[in-house]
């Protein structure tokens, strides 16, 4: 494709006279080649030096006295690098203010490879990762079903005992350890004879599994229950391939029982009610518990509808996606997801667990979320969806109640961290999913209990391999990380 990108001139700023060609390499790549004629580039350098020739230091000359041609010969090179890279800053920012694609990554170019500017015309190319085009896929009718659950006392007091268990005390015991008690470990990871990491004096609860952020102890309660203070074990840890034809690592652990701590009983007492959140009576701690198990059982029900939808679309959105974008992709899927879990009522520990089940299974699940992601996003355009200012206050609100903070400090977390874009995803995509769903047909189910699979597993933010993806992240829609008037910090300590 080749297009002239050609304006009327303003007294200002003229607008560039660019040829334009661009070359689709993959779906979300494009190949961008820009030509600027001879006569734009005399422009800008005519336009430098004119404003350089005033007031120009010239041995021998008082400043701004000196020869336009002397001033040329001594400070071309000083220019020809300035009008190079106002060229390209003001080519690039007209390239992509003016094509038809949409960028979701800065251009990607050698600087140092491109040509100075001189007699002739100026050019130089570069890719981009931008949206990919495709036809919307016909989203109405769709044949869903959806799960529902009954949160009932017996939901909220396995819930609570799950609270209370964290404020409990435990007692150091020399019996054997058992599901449930909690274990001080050592842990020492080796592959191939070689030491790999070392855990020291963890704190975690004997569960069936240990999770880790890249890797899975599947048999960590069957080797640890029976063992004593002292006592020590092997076991394995399996880490996920890092690509498709990889295959799986083991990696040997040698946990070290350190303690070994039995629970003892817990009071709900005044005391504990006002660490809890300023709760008056049990009655209040309890209905909040209620809310939260209702926004994780909706959480789990938005999440299985999103999947069935991407199921149900994927024909209609199966592109090649660049290896680049999904891995600086990457961290940001799993904060948008921690954002997600936070504001539907899961405590930390539930949190660091699903967290460490995505990064273990990091490339699939980013690919799934990015299919899902243009394709959500183009029906939200489609149909004039955005978040608003109250949508932000909401969410924050729901982050700030399920993490005990003050709003205006986690809005201030969100924005300095660069996550108000990510939040603004998340609520434009709900509410893309609760469109899809009012135009569905809809079969309700019942909800299989959640909690049993989130508890079979204790995570610990911990890297075996010592591995964390820190990358920076490209804004996939919004040009910047924030979001217009949700960012007045309105709420007051």
């Amino acid at each position: 494709m080749s297009t002239s990108i050609d304006s009327p001139e303003t007294a200002e700023s003229p607008t560039l006279q660019l040829d334009v060609k661009v070359n689709t390499i993959q779906a979300c790549v494009r190949e961008v080649i820009v030509t600027v004629p001879s006569a734009e580039v005399q422009r800008y350098l005519k336009e430098a030096y004119d404003e350089l020739v005033p007031e120009a230091q010239v041995p021998g000359f008082r400043s701004g006295r000196a020869p336009r041609r002397l001033v040329e010969k001594q400070f071309k090179d000083r220019v020809v690098e300035q009008v190079k890279g106002k060229l390209l800053m003001d080519s690039l920012t007209q390239v992509t203010d003016n094509e038809e694609f949409s960028a979701i990554s800065e251009p990607d170019f050698d600087y140092s490879s491109i040509p100075d500017p001189g007699e002739g015309d100026f050019a130089f190319q570069f890719t981009i990762e931008v949206r990919p085009d495709f036809d919307t896929p016909e989203w109405k009718g769709l044949e869903l079903k959806k799960s529902v659950q009954k949160i009932d006392d017996d939901a909220v007091t396995s819930a609570l005992d799950r609270v209370l268990r964290d404020r409990a005390s435990w007692e150091a015991t020399e019996e054997p350890a058992e599901l449930g008690d909690r274990l001080v470990v050592n842990i020492s990871f080796t592959e191939g004879g070689k030491t790999v990491s070392k855990l020291e004096e963890e704190l975690v609860t004997l569960s069936n599994k240990l999770s880790f952020t890249d890797g899975l102890c599947n048999e960590f309660g069957k080797d640890v229950a029976g063992k004593k203070e002292g006592e020590k074990v092997t076991t394995s840890v399996e880490l996920p391939s890092a690509a498709e034809d990889e295959e799986k690592r083991e990696i040997v652990a040698e946990v070290t029982i350190v303690e070994v701590q039995k629970l003892e009983s817990v009071e709900i007492t005044d005391e504990l009610l006002e660490e809890l959140g300023d709760f008056e009576t049990e009655g209040e701690l309890r209905e909040f518990i209620k809310e939260s198990l209702e926004r994780q059982s909706e959480y789990h029900t938005q999440q299985q509808i999103r999947s069935d939808v991407a199921n149900l679309l994927s024909d209609a959105v199966n592109f090649e996606l660049p290896e680049d974008l999904v891995r600086r992709q990457t961290r940001r899927e799993i904060q948008r997801r921690i954002l997600e879990l936070q504001r539907s009522g899961f405590d930390p520990t539930q949190v660091q667990g699903i967290a460490n089940a995505l990064q273990q299974n990091a490339r699939a699940s980013t690919e799934s979320a990015l299919r899902e992601h243009f394709v959500l996003e183009q029906i939200a355009e489609e149909q004039n969806i955005d978040a608003t200012p109250e949508d932000f206050d909401a969410e924050v609100m729901l982050i700030s109640q399920q993490n005990g903070t003050n709003p205006r400090k986690t809005r201030s977390r969100l924005e300095k961290s660069g996550q108000m874009d990510a939040l603004r995803n998340q609520i434009v995509e709900r509410k893309v999913i609760d469109l899809i769903v009012e135009n569905a047909n809809v079969t309700e189910e019942e909800m299989t209990d959640q909690n049993d699979s989130v508890n079979e597993s204790y995570p610990v933010d911990f890297s075996i391999t010592g591995r964390r993806d820190d990358d920076s992240i490209p804004e996939a829609k919004y040009e910047d990380n924030s979001a217009p008037e949700a960012n007045a910090e309105k709420d007051k300590d």
